[in-house]
């Protein structure tokens, strides 16, 4: 427990942390633990535990004074399966703070979490106590030793699945590991993971590669919760429901299928096993054997422990992956639709993390320029790439906020330059006191006659942006400044200009794409440079962009990656 107070002094950023158990916890020969690890709680601490015992709500106090008056309190209950109290997990600070909405729903969320670990230890001590009973009968009754050994397989199963499903991170993950662990021991010839959503029971595919395959059938089929199929009844009345066959000779005949995935396959048995989850049932468990499978009290309570374990990953899996969601889709609305621009073809590419939990700040952007008073360079353009540091959603909507500044620099200071439109990002920045650090390029390209464009731009950090002619040739436009960052004090930036003829292609891209653990980015850079001057002229830039992706990017992507391109067209 005391790695759960760790985190929490952590997430918090307090100097305490501690889960604190009820009484009768205590009473068992539990004891609270502290993080730092033996550091005692002062003695206010226990009192402001009951109280969000007692009242079984969080609570958070903060008191300002001289010396030891000063004292800071944020705790929360934690919750068993049936709404019952386990404990508090809890944060103190000697300082007066005040504790805000974010420090409430990140203790909330790390307390959830909490309390599925007691569930599990809880349930791993029945577990233990299973298999310590199953060797005392081995040694007492020789001749059940078969017996035995699958009461030994059947706990060791558990506590690997203990194990195993502690730490999955997405459905397919949680489908892969239930799917390893039930082909070795259980031996189903069937398997299917179903899901409640709106009202509807979803099949998740099972995988090819665990012991059992697909079923055959209907698997994209949706299921209605008030169905007839043993799986919807199952889900309904949260209990197990065993379909069985009554005669050997007449399997097919007598066996009613528990999904419609089982509907055209003579199965003996089939088992279908409500997930319950924190809140309710999430759907079903199914398995499905070959021949005629007794299922005892031993044999279920194995089963109901099973789904327990898979409920539990499970619903840690639909929050992250709702979490992963909600940040790609935050993300992704904040990529620019590419303007369609006279003269010039405009292609972006954008590749997320190869790990969904990551979501980083990397940008691109492209938007026309207003028009300066007293000139007339009018179809203007501002090109952008960026990438703000840190791979989370708070990188992300730092990056919304920093791709939204520079556009409105670049519109009020209008005839200014690139150099001069980062400037002013970094002073908004530091007034605003936004924490935003990375890199990023900034141009203006402006036509300038004769199918000839004039690119303007500033590099503040950034890899350096490829410009490949006509010609073939490849050019390295290495002209830059130091990176962005909250903690710099803003200075002047410098501008660089280049003629582009007809013909030429601009490729800007972000570290993502030439950055990879033990490589060197030179090397992959000098690569990419390579594949794109050995790139046909006329290929389509989006085609181009996609070879370029797929020739240097590493395969396990450990960042996001960001190519943009604009080629010059012939007049």
């Amino acid at each position: 427990m005391n790695r759960f107070a760790r985190l929490a002094t952590r997430l918090l950023a307090a100097p305490q942390g501690l889960v604190w158990l009820e009484p009768a916890g205590e009473a068992a020969g539990a004891v609270p633990e502290s993080w730092p690890t033996g550091t005692e709680p002062g003695p206010a601490v226990p009192a402001c535990c009951r109280r969000v015992a007692e009242h079984g709500r969080p609570l958070f106090l903060s008191h300002a004074g001289e010396g030891d008056a000063a004292f800071a309190f944020a705790g929360v209950p934690l919750v068993g399966g049936s709404g019952e109290l386990l404990g508090v997990l809890a944060v103190t600070d000697r300082d007066g703070r005040r504790w805000s909405e974010d420090n409430g729903r990140d203790l909330s969320d790390l307390a959830a979490v909490c309390s599925a670990q007691m569930r599990m230890r809880t349930r791993s001590v029945t577990v233990r106590h299973a298999r310590e009973a199953a060797e005392d009968a081995a040694h007492a009754a020789a001749g059940e030793a078969t017996r035995v050994h699958e009461l030994l397989d059947r706990s060791e199963l558990l506590l690997r699945a203990s194990e195993d499903l502690a730490d999955t991170s997405g459905l397919e993950d949680v489908r892969q590991r239930v799917g390893d662990l039930v082909s070795g021991d259980l031996k189903p010839a069937r398997i299917e993971l179903v899901l409640v959503r709106q009202g509807m029971l979803h099949p998740v595919l099972s995988p090819v590669d665990g012991g059992f395959t697909v079923p055959a059938g209907p698997v994209s089929d949706a299921v209605p919760l008030h169905a007839h199929w043993p799986v919807a009844r199952a889900v309904r009345e949260n209990r197990m429901v065993v379909v069985d066959a009554q005669a050997e000779g007449d399997r097919a005949a007598a066996f009613s299928p528990a999904t419609p995935a089982f509907g055209d396959l003579a199965l003996g048995t089939a088992a279908c096993l409500p997930l319950r989850g924190t809140h309710g049932t999430l759907g079903a468990l199914v398995l499905g054997w070959d021949a005629r499978y007794g299922i005892g009290v031993d044999e279920r309570a194995v089963l109901t422990t099973l789904a327990g374990y898979t409920a539990q990953a499970v619903e840690r899996a639909l929050h992250l992956d709702e979490r992963v969601t909600v940040a790609r889709q935050l993300q992704r609305a904040m990529l620019t639709e590419l303007p369609e621009v006279p003269g010039l073809e405009l292609s972006a590419l954008y590749r997320p993390a190869a790990q969904d939990d990551m979501v980083g700040g990397d940008w691109y952007d492209a938007y026309p320029l207003p028009v300066a008073p007293g000139t007339d360079a009018a179809g203007a353009l501002a090109l952008t790439v960026g990438d703000i540091t840190g791979h989370d959603m708070r990188a992300a909507s730092l990056m919304g906020q920093v791709r939204s500044m520079l556009r409105q620099a670049d519109h009020d200071h209008p005839g200014d330059g690139p150099d001069q439109a980062l400037g002013a990002l970094e002073q908004a920045c530091r007034r605003l006191r936004l924490p935003a650090s990375g890199t990023a390029l900034h141009a203006h390209l402006t036509p300038a006659g004769a199918g000839h464009w004039r690119l303007r731009w500033s590099n503040a950090g950034h890899p350096a942006p490829l410009l490949a002619t006509a010609e073939g040739t490849v050019e390295s436009l290495t002209e830059h400044d130091v990176l962005l960052h909250h903690a710099l004090e803003p200075g002047p930036r410098t501008c660089a200009v280049r003629s582009l003829a007809p013909g030429s292609t601009l490729l800007l891209y972000t570290d993502g794409l030439v950055e990879e653990p033990g490589g060197d980015i030179e090397d992959n850079v000098g690569r990419l440079a390579r594949r794109l001057a050995t790139a046909p002229r006329d290929v389509a830039l989006d085609v181009l962009l996609r070879s370029l992706l797929d020739a240097v990017a590493p395969r396990d992507a450990r960042d996001d990656a960001v190519l943009f391109a604009v080629r010059i067209c012939a007049p």
